[in-house]
């Protein structure tokens, strides 16, 4: 297998209405759409969005997955280059903010909301992968 371009980590989720999920992480947090496979009646069989240089995948979900959700105590984090710009997005595109915007004690501007689905993200500036 040849050495991924990208991040050889990459989230996945599965919405209600996986458009409407789409078109809101592309509009509020800057995603922009790598590859979309419609379903029928209306689904999202399965995405992949970038930003930067990592993706995420989603689909729109299908009756009740067999196991309890960890999405109300696991979270994606984002790093962006400006926290306040996204912040005022996510509030006028009623994401529900849990933590409020702040300068952070180890560094960088941030918060964390939930989106449409009640999945936790943490958007801010620092950026775990320079050097300490």
């Amino acid at each position: 297998m040849a050495e991924p371009t990208g991040s050889s980590v990459i989230p996945g989720m599965h919405y209600r209405d996986a458009a409407a999920a789409i078109e809101w992480l592309c509009h509020v947090f800057g995603f922009e759409k790598h590859f979309i496979a419609a379903g029928e009646g209306n689904t999202i069989h399965h995405a992949e969005l970038t930003l930067g240089g990592g993706m995420i995948m989603l689909g729109t979900r299908v009756g009740e997955p067999p196991f309890r959700s960890a999405r109300d105590t696991r979270g994606i984090s984002l790093v962006v280059a400006d926290a306040d710009a996204v912040y005022e997005r996510a509030k006028a595109n009623e994401a529900e903010i849990v933590v409020e915007i702040e300068d952070k004690p180890y560094g960088g501007r941030g918060f964390a909301c939930r989106d449409m689905d009640g999945y936790l993200w943490h958007v801010g500036t620092y950026d775990p992968w320079q050097p300490k």
